[in-house]
């Protein structure tokens, strides 16, 4: 068999060698599901070929060290974000109740001997939990009690007027199947010997 030349082998072995640094440097990149440092953005082509982005991590500023978490919507709309400074949401911004009348005369109130509707609100169903906080009276010499209903299914304890309503739990039904559709939270009372008031304070979703 005829010898090679020795600068064949040679390139032979440097390919050799380039093809093992080669395998070592695949075999160790990092995953591609990790971003270690820099700016991630996620792309949407629309109809006319152009793009623009769905989601951004990382900061556009060199000078901004906490990483932005920002989703868009299909019109550039910036839908949610991190708030970098603190920490916490920055979009979107959340619907808080409004400080209310602690004069109960003005509060919803009934003097009817068996469970009435005094108040109600609708809701689109966001999350699997809520929390409601609730503040309640009787006139003087008056008993009586207070509930929640949920879709016409109840909420919670029902409890002597007089004293505050406080609970948390899942909401009736399956998130997977009422997740945005609209539920019905209604406040019941009744009343002996006088007139019994209830006054809602709090309400918001919370997660399992």
């Amino acid at each position: 068999m005829p010898q090679l030349p020795e600068d064949i082998i040679d390139r032979l072995n440097q390919m050799e060698s380039r093809l093992k640094a080669l395998s070592t440097a695949v075999n160790t990149r990092p995953a591609l599901n990790q971003v270690a440092s820099g700016q991630f953005t996620v792309l949407r082509t629309n109809t006319d070929q152009s793009t623009s982005p769905v989601l951004l991590m990382g900061g556009s500023d060199p000078k901004v060290t906490r990483p932005v978490i920002r989703i868009f919507d299909g019109y550039s709309h910036e839908i949610f974000a991190d708030d970098i400074l603190t920490g916490g949401l920055a979009r979107p911004w959340l619907q808080m109740l409004p400080p209310m009348d602690q004069n109960q005369v003005r509060w919803p109130q009934t003097t009817s001997g068996t469970f009435t509707m005094i108040a109600q609100s609708f809701n689109p169903m966001w999350q699997p939990r809520m929390r409601l906080t609730m503040y309640t009276r009787a006139s003087s010499g008056a008993t009586g009690q207070v509930k929640v209903l949920v879709n016409g299914t109840q909420f919670g304890p029902t409890v002597t007027a007089g004293s505050t309503y406080d609970f948390t739990g899942a909401l009736p039904g399956a998130i997977q199947t009422n997740f945005s559709k609209t539920v019905t939270v209604e406040i019941h009372a009744m009343a002996t010997g006088g007139t019994v008031y209830a006054q809602p304070v709090m309400m918001h979703g919370m997660q399992t």
